[in-house]
C-alpha cells in the first residue's frame, strides 16, 4: 500500500482537519465527509496517510471553508483566503463588458504565435478586447488549455496579466504567464547562482502535482506577466 504520510497535500490536511474542529467548523469526521461528499473512513485514511485526496475533494474544501488552496499544495502558510493574496476570481458570463476595452484576449490557439511576435503592438491588434471593472490599465488575457494548474485555474478560464518591465522579477510562489518559445501559466521560484546570489533562472511549478516542475534559464525567457485575476465559467453562482 502506498504511503501518503509524506504528501504535502496530506500532511497539510491534517492541519487544516484540526483547525476546521477547533474553530468548530466541522463536529468530526462524519461533518467533514458529507462536505466532501465521501465517506467517514475515507477522511480516516487520509488523515492516516493510506490515500490522498481527489481533485474534487479538494476543490469542495476549499469551497466550503474558504480554504487557501495554496496552502493545501504547501505554497503559502495562510490557511484561509480571507488572509491570502488569491488571485481574485470573477464571473466569465457577468464580468466581461465593453468599454474602455483596455484588455486583450489571446486565445489558446494564437499563444505560440504570440511566443514568436511578443512585442509586436500589430499582431495583437487583430485580436478582440474587453473590459472588467476593477481591472485598469493595457492588459492581456490568455485563454487556459490543460489541467496542470488545478484546482486554482481551470480549463477554458481566461487568466488577465500585467506585464513585468524588463527589470522587475517575479515573486516567489506568485502565478505568472511565462513567455519563452511557448506560453505557460505556472507558479514560480527563483532559482539564485550560489554564489552570487543572482536571479539566473526560474522553477516552474503547476498545481496539479500530476505535473513535474521543470526550470527556465532568464535568457530563455522574452516576457513574464503577473497574473492579476481570473475569469471562469466553473463553480461561480
Amino acid at each position: 500500500m502506498t504511503d501518503f504520510s509524506k504528501n504535502i497535500v496530506n500532511q497539510r490536511f491534517g492541519l487544516i482537519y484540526d483547525e476546521l474542529t477547533k474553530s468548530n467548523k466541522i463536529k468530526g469526521k462524519s461533518d467533514l465527509a458529507d462536505k466532501l461528499e465521501t465517506y467517514n473512513h475515507v477522511i480516516n485514511n487520509v488523515l492516516k496517510g493510506d490515500r490522498s485526496l481527489t481533485v474534487k475533494q479538494i476543490n469542495l474544501l476549499v469551497e466550503h471553508f474558504d480554504i487557501n488552496a495554496n496552502f493545501v499544495f504547501g505554497c503559502s502558510e495562510q490557511l484561509y483566503n480571507s488572509d491570502s493574496d488569491e488571485i481574485p476570481t470573477h464571473s466569465l458570463a457577468e464580468k466581461i463588458i465593453q468599454g474602455r476595452n483596455n484588455i486583450t484576449l489571446v486565445p489558446d490557439k494564437a499563444s505560440a504565435g504570440y511566443a514568436l511576435a511578443v512585442d509586436s503592438k500589430e499582431y495583437l491588434e487583430q485580436f478582440k478586447r474587453f473590459s472588467v471593472p476593477g481591472l485598469e490599465g493595457p492588459l492581456l488575457a490568455f485563454e487556459i488549455s490543460g489541467d496542470s494548474m488545478l484546482p486554482h485555474i481551470t480549463n477554458g478560464d481566461l487568466v488577465i496579466c500585467e506585464a513585468l518591465e524588463r527589470n522587475q522579477m517575479p515573486r516567489d510562489n506568485g502565478v505568472y504567464v511565462v513567455v519563452t518559445d511557448t506560453v505557460v501559466t505556472k507558479r514560480i521560484r527563483r532559482i539564485k547562482d550560489s554564489d552570487s546570489n543572482q536571479v539566473v533562472g526560474l522553477e516552474l511549478l503547476s498545481d496539479n502535482e500530476v505535473y513535474r516542475p521543470y526550470q527556465v534559464d532568464l535568457e530563455e525567457i522574452r516576457q513574464i506577466l503577473k497574473v492579476k485575476a481570473r475569469l471562469t465559467a466553473h463553480g461561480l453562482a
